[in-house]
């Protein structure tokens, strides 16, 4: 956020930037949605939901996991939240007391392991590199489980990586928590946005699992702040304790406004964005290869390309330097703004990068061409 900070600040200075550094889709909410929101808002349907959520929101979220993916989740599971980031605060602080463990992949999305500290607890980073496609595994996880150990948040697909996780390793990973009396939690924030394979959930694979998802990704919602939670029935009373002390409800009109999201016409507009960050992404991914960026992983879910910029990390001189100031460098000297690596964790964070593809076609080409001769004139 602070090379972000001072990419703003270069531009209201008259500067060109192009951004590849922001995790927010560059697409906004399907025009039914917003038709919906202004019928709501003419409608006076402003008024406080319940904690839970509005029953048509939740059963319409119960219905989209059976027809997209045949799972069958009791509208009594949902819990309806102030966005994902307000589902991962009530579920950790449900599940996680002052002193407890939560283990998270490393590299991961920083604000999952900071939710834990907030509330006294400690994110566990566990290095997970290309040879597990960044993804946790069972072993790693056997092998650090504690006794302050509580359970396990994994992402798929996953910010930083792009990478979603194989249906056996996560089948694997549930079995050796669930055998130590431990929770997992899934985020799959992302679902929806895959390229190689049929998006999947992890619900398919075991009911105890339990995932938080968004509608600001897929859907295009960023801004509106909603998302939910899917729950095993247990859990539900006290994540409902916890909504109605913490935040009340999450915003009626954009819960109002996300029903439009399952109508065809919206599900439509969807795939039609998600087959374009596909051609984004297989542009993006060599013609940084040919910069001489390395991508040990192809990404096939979310909208970044996690890259090792070692071979092209270089000082003035020819002293290597790590993505840190790398990409300070790019942004100054080419007008060019990414993530440097140790946003995400402790896993050799000054080797890679997070480049997001959540922009144009032109301004990925732009982003190409400036880099390529930045890179060229320090030869």
């Amino acid at each position: 956020m602070e090379l972000v900070k001072e990419a703003e600040q270069l531009e209201r200075s008259g500067r060109s930037i192009v951004h590849l550094s922001i995790g927010e889709p560059d697409f906004t909410a399907p025009a039914p949605v917003v038709r919906a929101a202004h019928e709501a808002l003419q409608q006076g349907r402003s008024r406080y939901t319940p904690a839970l959520g509005t029953l048509e929101l939740r059963r319409a979220i119960s219905s989209f996991y059976q027809q997209r993916f045949g799972v069958d989740v009791e509208t009594d599971r949902i819990v309806v939240t102030t966005g994902a980031s307000g589902a991962l605060v009530l579920l950790l602080a449900a599940l996680l007391d002052s002193g407890d463990e939560l283990l998270l992949p490393d590299p991961s999305y920083p604000c999952n392991r900071h939710i834990a500290s907030a509330l006294g607890a400690r994110g566990r980073l566990l290095a997970c590199g290309p040879h597990e496609r960044f993804q946790l595994t069972a072993e790693a996880v056997e092998e650090a489980w504690s006794p302050r150990t509580r359970g396990v948040l994994v992402a798929s697909p996953a910010n930083p990586t792009g990478t979603t996780i194989d249906a056996g390793v996560l089948t694997a990973l549930c079995d050796r928590v669930f055998t130590r009396g431990g929770f997992v939690l899934v985020d799959e924030i992302y679902q929806g946005l895959t390229y190689d394979h049929a998006s999947t959930t992890a619900l398919s694979l075991d009911p105890r699992v339990a995932v938080v998802n968004s509608f600001s990704k897929y859907f295009g919602m960023t801004g509106w702040r909603l998302g939910w939670i899917v729950a095993p029935r247990e859990w539900i009373g006290t994540l409902e304790r916890l909504s109605q002390n913490l935040y009340l409800c999450a915003p009626a009109i954009a819960q109002h406004a996300a029903l439009a999201c399952f109508e065809p016409e919206s599900l439509a507009i969807c795939e039609q964005r998600r087959e374009e960050f596909r051609l984004r992404r297989d542009y993006l991914v060599p013609a940084l290869r040919r910069l001489g960026l390395r991508i040990p992983v192809v990404p096939d879910g979310a909208f970044y390309i996690y890259a090792d910029v070692r071979a092209v990390a270089r000082a003035p001189g020819g002293r290597s330097e790590g993505s840190t100031q790398f990409a300070r460098r790019l942004l100054h000297e080419a007008g060019v703004c990414l993530v440097p690596g140790k946003d995400f964790g402790e896993f050799e964070p000054e080797s890679y990068a997070r480049i997001s593809y959540a922009t144009s076609m032109q301004d990925l080409q732009e982003a190409i061409r400036r880099t390529g001769a930045w890179l060229e004139s320090r030869r």
